[in-house]
């Protein structure tokens, strides 16, 4: 019993934790006790601890709580640990500088992607992408990048869980979106025509270590202004040449 409710709370603190982590801004206790669906005085109990740990902060004056340093911490230490992002980071940062658009690199996580490292452009669009967020697969060009080199049984397995439509171009029939995929293999790069959020066009190729198994997806995005159609090859040639090299640093030699 007594373990039964250890556990418990962990599971209660977790929740709090992830609930705000989707409000910049925080939350009070009311608020926040509606999204969890728990008692005020126990979200308050809660949210003591995990002050006094750092794990959130409050807001002397409007009583808010948001997420501490504490996550960012030992965040930073789970990517000092990824050679992934230690190897790719200068090319990330050589790459933005030529095209001047935003770079992202996504790893697979369980059933989507999860951004590890962004270097912005000098372009006044601004992505909302962050570091430690996580995007659908099947919407967005590094998912379908990673989806295309994947094994058919983890392709089956995002196709299980929902294609949720993001905006009116999201693929979300499984027989047009295993045909986009098998495009994507074909040709070694792939694209987000608005699929993921309006407004914004990505190009994205894999990246694959020395097992030749894909591991993560390089991308270019930014604005459907200045990613045009017309753009998209130059676009797509500089995504795949960086991401092969970054590859090659992975122990990948090539199929």
């Amino acid at each position: 019993m007594e373990r039964e409710k250890v556990v418990q709370s962990i599971e209660r603190a977790l929740n709090i934790l992830e609930e705000l982590a989707k409000e910049k801004d925080g939350m009070g206790v009311t608020e926040l006790s509606r999204r969890v669906g728990l008692h005020k005085s126990t979200v308050h109990r809660i949210l003591s601890v995990l002050l006094k740990y750092k794990y959130v902060d409050k807001d002397p004056d409007t009583k808010r709580y948001r997420l501490g340093m504490k996550p960012l911490y030992l965040g930073g230490i789970i990517l000092d640990r990824l050679d992934l992002r230690r190897e790719a980071h200068d090319l990330l940062k050589k790459l933005a500088n030529e095209v001047n658009e935003t770079v992202h690199l996504v790893i697979p996580d369980n059933d989507m992607g999860l951004y590890i490292d962004k270097i912005d452009s000098n372009q006044t669009f601004r992505m909302r992408s962050q570091i430690g967020w996580y995007v659908p697969l099947h919407a967005t060009a590094v998912g379908k990048a990673i989806l295309a080199f994947s094994p058919r049984s983890y392709v089956d397995r995002v196709i299980r869980k929902g294609l949720k439509s993001c905006t009116e171009n999201t693929i979300t029939n499984p027989e047009v979106l295993l045909r986009h995929l098998e495009e994507v293999r074909l040709r070694g790069y792939a694209v987000d025509d608005e699929e993921n959020e309006p407004g914004v066009r990505c190009v994205a190729a894999p990246i694959f270590d020395y097992r030749n198994k894909v591991i993560a997806a390089l991308s270019i995005s930014g604005s459907v202004l200045t990613i045009t159609q017309e753009r998209i090859p130059y676009l797509a040639k500089k995504v795949m040449e960086y991401a092969s090299v970054i590859s090659k640093r992975m122990g990948w030699r090539g199929f």
